[in-house]
């Protein structure tokens, strides 16, 4: 786990120079450490170049040392300015930057426009630089909603109708991810996509800008949850994200395919309370106990508009396969026990669970 492993399936060798977009954020920075692991040469955007130091240090507490074989570039997903250069010479690119809103926007175009345009940007720029293949990083968003649940799991099969009762970010994983299946078989010429859809992404943390994910893991161990609603959802710690956009982009078998990234069954809120309060002793003395009724966090959500989200999902149970990922790249995900564990023990090594550090 966390190492892909290059084999002799494998399509690239470890002078390849990688593009990966949005080297600032958590998945992001996961990726460009793993393909710096991998003996890669990476090149990754970043909308400020003052940011630099930043990614460096979280490479650092990473453990990675880039020695030479890391360089940065300035580009935005809504501007044209700056992704020829970016792509320029490189083999492959992972494009992972993509906007995630704290919250529902009052127009959905502001989180629409850079996910779809981003995208066909960075494809667009990728085939003029003669690049081999892109690999997309969507989400379960664009597979698991818009529609009534199912009695199955979840697969690649599955799509989102992003014209059904959907969230503005559902809606843009769904339409940008769309967008670039359209693009690879209109226009892409001899580029490739493979994509990869996380459920929710956990998993050690390297700097203070926290996902919705990781938020909720420090606010449970903080105490600020009163109560923990029946809320399921599922994980996949970061590393393992990062390893399968390195096996969608090294084997040949990934091309043209989507690959659900997701840890073992899916998690309810009380379970995730549940191994933090027996793993990680001293330091989840705040983490609640207490298991709220449905009809007290639907109740609530009538009163506070941010609980919405937590309300629609009550009871709406949903399965994922990790099938294909692990049959046909060989991907090995880590459990949910270990991935919950090292997102909380990063958050108290980075000082920000108050007492954290008796654990």
């Amino acid at each position: 786990m966390g190492d892909s492993k290059l084999n002799s399936a494998s399509m690239s060798n470890k002078d390849d120079q990688v593009l990966v977009t949005g080297g600032s954020g958590f998945l992001g920075v996961h990726c460009v450490a793993a393909l710096l692991n991998e003996g890669f040469k990476v090149r990754t955007t970043i909308r400020d170049l003052k940011r630099e130091s930043e990614v460096l240090a979280m490479l650092d507490r990473a453990g990675v040392d880039p020695n030479g074989r890391l360089e940065f570039a300035k580009a935005e997903l809504l501007s044209d300015s700056g992704w020829a250069a970016a792509a320029e010479g490189c083999r492959f690119v992972l494009h992972v930057a993509s906007p995630f809103p704290a919250r529902e926007p009052k127009d959905e175009n502001e989180i629409i426009r850079p996910a779809r345009e981003g995208a066909l940007r960075v494809l667009a720029a990728a085939r003029d630089a003669g690049a081999e293949r892109v690999v997309l990083t969507s989400s379960f968003a664009a597979i698991g909603y818009g529609k009534p649940p199912i009695d199955r799991p979840y697969t690649e099969e599955d799509w989102t109708d992003p014209s059904g009762k959907v969230s503005t970010y559902v809606k843009s994983k769904t339409l940008a991810e769309q967008a670039a299946w359209d693009f690879i078989e209109r226009e892409g010429g001899k580029l490739q996509l493979a994509v990869v859809n996380p459920v929710g992404i956990l998993g050690p943390v390297l700097g203070k800008d926290l996902s919705t994910s990781i938020d909720l893991v420090l606010r449970l161990l903080k105490g600020k949850v009163p109560g923990l609603p029946k809320m399921s959802f599922g994980l996949v710690d970061v590393r393992d994200v990062a390893d399968l956009h390195i096996r969608a982009m090294t084997n040949p078998a990934a091309n043209g395919e989507r690959f659900l990234a997701v840890a073992d069954e899916v998690m309810l809120i009380p379970d995730v309370a549940r191994i933090l309060r027996e793993d990680l002793g001293a330091a989840a003395n705040r983490v609640p106990k207490l298991v709220l009724p449905d009809l007290l966090v639907k109740l609530a959500a009538v009163f506070d508009p941010s609980l919405k989200d937590v309300a629609d999902r009550l009871g709406n149970h949903r399965e994922v396969s990790n099938a294909k990922a692990k049959k046909l790249l060989g991907w090995k995900p880590r459990s949910n026990e270990e991935l919950i564990l090292a997102t909380a023990q990063s958050l108290i090594d980075l000082g920000l669970v108050p007492g954290g550090q008796t654990a």
